[in-house]
């Protein structure tokens, strides 16, 4: 049970379904609201627009680590077959490019998944034990039958009473003040 003298993390509001939770989010994020999270058994179409979340980093993480795998890959090659240990076979060219397309593949496809597994951790700022949010009554509903949207406290707009009227208006099935501690 958390204290009432930690601090608000924010207003938490429980929907019965995904069709109130949208409505919920495009009421809340029209009101000037921008710190929003919505938490629901599934994706739902559109939500991710609706509530203002940013497009992820993650995808031009993975490409850079790609292009770093590959000119890894691709000069490790060079400098061991051109360099360090010369071999002219079949009157073949020092720096055959051919030869070198698995390795320099393989090497990218690692190295962009070791990024994309980097990315992964640090963007959802991962491992995390504890959440706000885990105190929430109900909350393990969220993974099964029931939709939650959080508006946090440390929006430059949140008003607490007003926060809690909007969810009051929008027929939220529980409205919860969720704290740190």
């Amino acid at each position: 049970m958390t204290s009432t003298t930690a601090p608000l993390y924010g207003l938490t509001a429980r929907f019965d379904s995904e069709e109130k939770l949208v409505e919920a989010a495009r009421v809340i994020f029209a009101e000037g609201y921008r710190r929003i999270d919505a938490l629901s058994p599934y994706p739902i179409e559109g939500l991710a627009e609706i509530i203002g979340q940013r497009r992820s980093a993650a995808p031009l993480i993975m490409l850079i680590g790609g292009i770093i795998g590959a000119v890894t890959g691709y000069g490790m090659e060079l400098y061991a077959m051109g360099y360090f240990y010369p071999l002219n076979i079949g009157g073949r060219p020092l720096n055959s490019w051919p030869l070198f397309i698995p390795i320099t593949f393989e090497l990218a496809v690692l190295f962009s998944a070791l990024a994309g597994m980097v990315a992964l951790l640090v963007l959802n700022r991962l491992p995390c034990l504890y959440h706000p949010l885990f105190s929430v009554p109900d909350f393990q509903r969220a993974s099964t039958d029931q939709f939650f949207l959080c508006v946090e406290a440390v929006d430059p707009a949140f008003k607490r009473d007003h926060v809690r009227e909007l969810f009051e208006r929008l027929n939220a099935t529980a409205i919860t003040e969720v704290r740190t501690g």
